[in-house]
């Protein structure tokens, strides 16, 4: 075993978070009388943090910086109120972390989630897990794939960067690993397509949360 701490991203790798984050993008759209989006269509707005999702869900020529501010606000007051109505972790993941736990492997988050949000999804679907740290985005560190929270978790748990592995469910995880120099696993199941995490240059890509056992 080659693996002292495995880093996960959020959304699309640990939970199913898609519902959740439509729903809310929707209400505030409806809030302003805008066009929704389907849930494939929100597949391809998440993963660069809130803000962008925002802004992609916005109509083109009112994606000023007042609009899409005003949008997170409205987004974010509703989407954490109803953070987990149709939210759940994808079939394995518990038993993964539980077995990764059993084998004593550190594990910690690195989402571009908000960090009340991160938090908050994780304290509620994985209460017994050891997740230290969990990280969201937060206000002064850049997001991923700037590997800057890649960085920081390796200096709180003292972990060597060969003896880490990060896993995500998009390209842009696999190109935070990448900029972080360590080993990286694509995760099949989530909201982006297998071809972007190959393009990224992910080390490994699986299909079911078990396969990542063989990973370490």
């Amino acid at each position: 075993m080659n693996t002292d701490l495995v880093i996960f991203d959020l959304d699309g790798t640990l939970l199913d978070t898609i519902g959740d984050l439509a729903v809310a993008c929707n209400a505030a759209l409806a809030l302003r009388g805008l066009p929704q989006h389907s849930y494939e269509e929100y597949c391809g707005f998440v993963g660069n943090g809130i803000m962008r999702l925002v802004e992609r869900a916005l109509p083109e020529p009112l994606r000023s910086p007042e609009n899409v501010a005003l949008m997170r606000a409205d987004f974010v007051r509703y989407y954490t109120e109803h953070i987990d109505s149709h939210t759940r972790p994808y079939p394995g993941i518990p038993e993964l972390l539980r077995e990764l736990t059993r084998r004593g492997i550190g594990m910690a988050v690195a989402s571009n989630k908000f960090q009340a949000g991160t938090e908050k999804l994780v304290g509620l679907f994985f209460p017994d897990i050891p997740f230290s740290p969990v990280f969201g985005q937060r206000e002064g560190v850049p997001l991923k794939p700037d590997p800057a929270v890649v960085w920081e978790i390796l200096s709180i748990t003292g972990t060597p960067r060969n003896r880490t592995l990060f896993v995500g469910d998009s390209g842009i995880d696999i190109l935070t690993a990448r900029a972080a120099g360590i080993r990286s696993a694509g995760v099949s199941w989530g909201f982006r397509a297998r071809a972007e995490l190959a393009e990224a240059g992910a080390d490994r890509i699986v299909e079911r949360p078990c396969e990542l056992l063989d990973a370490l």
